[in-house]
């Protein structure tokens, strides 16, 4: 059994040569979100956007819940991968960023599909509950501050339907999961995420050593 490769550059740029299918729009927002401060560090890459949509598309999904927008950028691939009545339903503390997300979604055709709702995730979360109802979403894809991955977790998959996906990003955290020494709030609580969802058996389960890490959690 081969062991796991060292995605070096050079590979990195092999594996985007091949299999990456860009366009100018998706291109546009990724050099524009990257001159933004922290731009580089929380978008995410192009393979994991490519990615999320055919997750989306694997799923059949017609309904999104995205925790954690930023500039939009999984938000527009995600939609792109819905059918035209599908929704995407984002939520972002602001509308700052994604407000430089929603230029390209417009370009692109795709903003009839997204729902911004900006505020608390936690309180976001809790009024789609209220207002849709749990198992209302087929895939949901969480990317917002670390320290609440828990809370994000119980209440997306509280949310998704069984036989639905809930995608977690950054699982693997700069790989600081893996340092002893690394006892900040946001890696401690990735961990804990990580520990507990080995054990939990409401899903199936897969971390992708993909990106900063990306976990699969299928709901039973």
């Amino acid at each position: 059994m081969a062991n796991q490769i060292v995605p070096t550059p050079e590979l990195l740029t092999y594996v985007r040569d091949v299999s990456l299918r860009d366009d100018d729009i998706l291109r546009g927002l990724r050099e524009e979100t990257a001159q933004l401060p922290g731009g580089t560090a929380f978008q995410v890459l192009a393979e994991e956007g490519q990615l999320l949509a055919l997750l989306v598309g694997l799923a059949g999904a017609r309904t999104v819940l995205e925790i954690g927008t930023y500039t939009g950028y999984s938000t527009l691939c995600m939609a792109r991968a819905l059918p035209a009545d599908g929704t995407v339903v984002t939520c972002d503390i602001t509308d700052r960023w994604p407000a430089v997300g929603a230029e390209y979604w417009k370009r692109d055709g795709s903003d009839a599909r997204i729902d911004l709702r900006v505020g608390e995730a936690a309180d976001t979360m809790d009024g789609l509950l209220a207002e849709r109802g749990p198992g209302s979403f087929d895939l949901a894809f969480i990317d917002a501050d670390k320290a609440n991955y828990g809370t994000y977790y119980e209440k997306a998959l509280a949310l998704t339907r069984p036989g639905g996906l809930v995608v977690i990003d950054n699982t693997l955290y700069f790989g600081r999961v893996v340092d002893p020494a690394d006892d900040d709030a946001d890696t401690t609580a990735i961990r804990e995420l990580n520990a507990f969802l080995s054990r939990d058996d409401r899903v199936d389960l897969s971390l992708l050593p993909m990106a900063d890490g990306i976990t699969l959690a299928r709901k039973r």
